[in-house]
């Protein structure tokens, strides 16, 4: 029986990697085997700053609605006043709390007062 060289596969996968690796840095976009380690590791740290960028957001929202409150004159501090939306059974996660603190501040207000209640 003839012996069968992998060509065409081996190239389209090649292919496949060198396409992901498309704007790397000297041999990790030129060389296979350099670009495949690339490409998986960028794939990894990609997945890690997913993740990281949804606890950045929590972060920032929890700073926004931080200096909101700063601002009101009887406003409880950022704690005190997530305890007391827990106590009086509120369930607005921190993004829409955010939101009403930037852009309807008088709504995000009467939030608080009644909170105070």
């Amino acid at each position: 029986m003839p012996r069968t060289k992998t060509g065409t596969v081996r190239r389209q996968g090649h292919k496949k990697v060198f396409k992901l690796t498309k704007g790397f840095r000297m041999t990790r976009n030129r060389l296979y085997k350099v670009a495949s380690e690339a490409s998986i590791h960028a794939g990894q740290y990609a997945y890690n700053g997913r993740k990281e960028r949804k606890q950045d957001m929590r972060t920032t929202w929890i700073a926004r609605i931080n200096a909101a409150l700063g601002s009101l004159v009887d406003a409880p501090k950022y704690s005190v006043f997530i305890k007391k939306l827990a106590d009086k059974k509120i369930k607005l996660n921190r993004k829409v709390m955010a939101a009403l603190a930037t852009d309807l501040p008088e709504a995000f207000k009467n939030l608080v007062s009644f909170t105070n209640k």
